[in-house]
């Protein structure tokens, strides 16, 4: 193992225990009001040399490290390569971003002893999840993840809303750990080598990997928010304090990502023909419905859970697109897909978090995150309204911000599809693509309406008239995520040449080195196929908007003319008569979601000569619930009633079941592989 190697491993395990150590501070500290700030500070330090340690883990050969700790006689591994190192870098980013935002965010919390200690610990057991080498080491840092976010979440325990969204999250997440231990459990077999290397190199036959797969599927899938594991994260989300809801949507559901990557691409074996059609369609279903829920929420931190959803679902395109090209044996396609998998989990940690941190802003400004009940934000909160257009823009897949370039990659490796052999394939690809982009389209619809009842036309409520901009380490955090997808968007290429040292490893091939194209464009497959160069377009938006903004102002008059609002030839200024976010998304809820969710409008209209205002009534159901949760959750109550009797059992009785049980054990030790 190299210098830089070991050294970015040894440095990665230091951060554990300092956040562990920063945890201890923020109980001794909590209760201070310089406590909050001292906290978030050293976070972010920590934070930061977590996401430096990462980049030169990137680069650097891989490194492993075996310490006496964990089980008896066994204990702990840990490693450090560049798929790892990668996701270190992402995590930490996010958590330096959090850290810096909650100095100032952090001083509106009512109960900073429930949060505070939490932060660290946060973070760092999802660090301990990446350096993880093996199975033991891994499961105990996400049920610490699971368990610090699930504090955070309940922190404000007053609110029914708030303990439900704690409840269904710890049900899914313990769920989703018990998935992820039987995959493991799998891929050790009955040797029992639970260390990823041992894993790595032990021969199985094609029903145990294909196993492990649906099990990585739904394990990760329900910590990432795949339809239909979903449920916990429009609730999770919502409550959670803005930072930690920024952490958890950003940077925690990326931490999923790695562990499915980890465990199919990495431990799993050589993948057969057909990985890819069952995460190519969940993904693909899940980018459509995640955004069409959003479109229909009030609430701007549902409306951005919900969009979290769909974004989790184009990284899983990409990645079920490289299953099927590498299981197809087109590993340079491959490559392309898996580097858009990554470069969009990379620009939605970014944009992700920069639209949480906003809706922080708003709702410190206005104590509201009801869109109805905000607008004209733009007027009194500049910076806030400035850096939400660029996170709106970015998440909308609009050049040249980030969310395009990951996109376009991700639809550059769908139009490959048509050298895939399996008919399977050739007819799932080109749908998930459509897929893919009615789920594009309706993202723009989505934060065009977020962005412009919330911040254009006027207020709606007094909060909104009064509101003011947020503290300036907030607007640090806000402006320095917009820069960085601005930079990402407008420079591709060296995000996508550094991708090359996780993507290599795992397809066997990479894509065309990017930093040698002229003019900084990007080619992801040949000059005759297709290109992309994100600077060009920035400069001709800028000139144009420029040229635009010069002519107006020289031809025009410079007179400043106020006149009322036009309301229909009546010039009056109540704010009920501009548009709503209800308003604004009922031709997409009648179209679309009428059928797949339920949505029902119920209006209520005054008899004539009654002054009674009219009233609408909107409901929606997701079919998650009515399909899936709630028949098992009546089930398990079923079956808990009829547990009733096991107490009453004789003790012959209860032998009777134990020898069964061991008799089923040793039935299946006896055909087991």
């Amino acid at each position: 193992m190299g210098a830089g190697a070991g050294g970015a491993l040894t440095g990665a395990l230091l951060i554990i225990p300092a956040f562990a150590a920063a945890c201890v501070l923020a109980l001794a500290t909590a209760r201070r009001p310089a406590g909050r700030p001292l906290v978030y500070g050293v976070s972010g330090i920590i934070a930061a040399a977590g996401f430096l340690c990462g980049l030169i883990g990137l680069f650097a050969a891989p490194a492993a490290l075996a310490l006496p700790l964990g089980l008896p006689w066994i204990g702990a591994h840990f490693r450090l390569d560049a798929l790892s190192a990668f996701f270190l870098a992402v995590v930490n980013l996010g958590g330096a971003a959090a850290s810096l935002y909650a100095i100032g965010y952090g001083r509106h919390e009512a109960a900073p002893e429930r949060v505070l200690p939490f932060f660290p610990a946060f973070l760092g057991a999802m660090n301990l999840v990446l350096v993880a080498g093996d199975a033991y080491t891994f499961l105990l840092g996400w049920e610490l993840m699971s368990l610090a976010s699930w504090a955070m979440v309940v922190s404000h325990d007053r609110s029914a809303e708030n303990l439900k969204a704690g409840f269904v999250y710890i049900v899914m997440a313990t769920f989703g750990t018990l998935m992820l231990m039987l995959a493991f459990a799998l891929l050790a077999g009955a040797s029992g080598a639970y260390a990823f290397a041992d894993m790595a190199g032990t021969p199985r036959g094609a029903l145990v990997p294909a196993l492990v797969l649906g099990l990585a599927l739904v394990g990760a899938g329900s910590k990432a928010g795949l339809v239909p594991l979903h449920v916990w994260l429009p609730l999770a989300h919502p409550a959670a304090p803005s930072h930690v809801s920024a952490l958890m949507s950003g940077v925690m559901t990326k931490v999923a990502v790695y562990g499915f990557i980890r465990i199919v691409f990495d431990l799993s074996g050589p993948p057969a023909w057909w990985w890819g059609m069952p995460v190519l369609a969940a993904g693909g279903v899940t980018a459509v419905m995640g955004v069409l829920q959003a479109m229909l929420q009030a609430d701007m931190k549902r409306v951005l859970a919900f969009s979290t959803i769909e974004n989790i679902g184009i990284v899983f395109v990409g990645l079920g697109l490289a299953l099927a090209f590498k299981g197809n044996g087109l590993q340079a396609a491959g490559a392309l897909a898996l580097t858009a998998g990554l470069f969009h989990a990379l620009n939605h940690a970014l944009f992700k978090s920069l639209l949480f941190f906003g809706a922080g802003a708003v709702l410190g400004a206005t104590g509201a995150r009801d869109l109805e009940k905000l607008g004209g934000l733009i007027h009194r909160m500049p910076v806030t309204g400035a850096v939400m257009l660029v996170g709106a823009a970015a998440i909308s897949a609009l050049p040249p911000l980030n969310g395009f370039a990951s996109e376009w990659l991700t639809f550059q490796a769908i139009l490959l599809s048509p050298a895939l052999g399996p008919w399977g394939l050739k007819l799932l690809v080109p749908a998930v693509g459509a897929l893919l982009a009615l789920a594009a389209a309706l993202a723009a619809a989505c934060f065009v309406r977020l962005y412009g009842i919330a911040f254009l036309g006027r207020p709606r409520s007094p909060a909104a008239a009064e509101a003011r901009e947020t503290d300036g380490w907030s607007r640090t955090a806000m402006v320095g995520l917009a820069l960085l997808c601005l930079l990402a968007g407008i420079l591709p290429g060296p995000v996508i040449d550094a991708l090359q040292q996780v993507v290599s490893p795992l397809m066997g091939a990479r894509m065309p080195a990017q930093g040698e194209v002229a003019w900084l464009s990007i080619i992801p497959v040949g000059e005759s196929r297709s290109s992309y160069n994100g600077l060009l377009v920035f400069v001709f938006i800028a000139l144009s908007a420029g040229l635009a903004a010069l002519l107006i102002h020289r031809l025009a008059s410079r007179a400043l003319r106020r006149a009322p609002a036009w309301d229909c030839g009546f010039p009056g200024d109540d704010p009920a008569s501009q548009y709503t976010a209800s308003s604004f998304a009922q031709p997409i809820r009648r179209v679309f979601a009428s059928g797949l969710l339920r949505a029902r409008e119920e209006v209520t209209m005054p008899p004539p000569g009654d002054m009674a205002p009219a009233r609408i009534r909107l409901s929606e159901d997701d079919p998650a619930w009515r399909l899936l949760y709630t028949p098992l959750a009546q089930a398990v109550a079923a079956l808990s009633a009829r547990a009733d009797v096991l107490p009453h059992l004789t003790i012959r009785q209860y032998l009777g079941i134990v020898f069964a049980a061991l008799v089923l054990l040793l039935l299946v030790l006896a055909i087991w592989p």
